[in-house]
């Protein structure tokens, strides 16, 4: 299933340590859209902001995959 857009409260896991994050934020900033990503579980660490880009038909964040199958809750 192709991921149409990025929303709050979707869980997305970071490549390189495999790390899971929650989408805090979303909004555009200029000619760019950026999301604010909380790692989860962790109250204290600092949020992250990562450009998303648009290619092709789904939005993707570089560095992370998106985790849930569905978006059916």
């Amino acid at each position: 299933m192709a991921l149409k857009k990025i929303q709050i409260g979707q869980v997305w896991k970071k490549d390189d340590t495999g790390d899971s994050y929650l989408v805090t934020k979303v909004y555009n900033e200029a000619l760019a859209t950026f999301a604010v990503l909380r790692k989860a579980g962790s109250e204290t660490d600092a949020p992250l902001r990562v450009r998303v880009v648009h290619a092709g038909a789904s939005p993707s964040l570089p560095g992370f995959r998106f985790t849930q199958e569905s978006e059916e809750f």
